[in-house]
């Protein structure tokens, strides 16, 4: 399966249950509690994580949204 994450295109082992959620783990993704995913181009609940199928040929970004800044 080859998709492409965060621009870069990936080559997976072919997995019919992989997930959103799966794939975060097998990919070891940091701070999996506050990454946001979009999943071409639609950015996905939280707790569709479990349920949402990764395809061949999908585009998946893995997003970090930060706060801060000077007043």
């Amino acid at each position: 399966m080859t998709v492409t994450i965060n621009g870069k295109t990936a080559s997976l082992p072919d997995n019919p249950q992989r997930t959103v959620e799966s794939l975060l783990e097998e990919l070891d993704v940091s701070q999996r509690l506050y990454v946001t995913v979009e999943l071409n181009g639609d950015i996905l609940e939280r707790d569709a994580f479990t349920a949402t199928p990764v395809a061949d040929g999908d585009v998946i970004e893995f997003l970090y949204f930060m706060g801060g800044g000077a007043p």
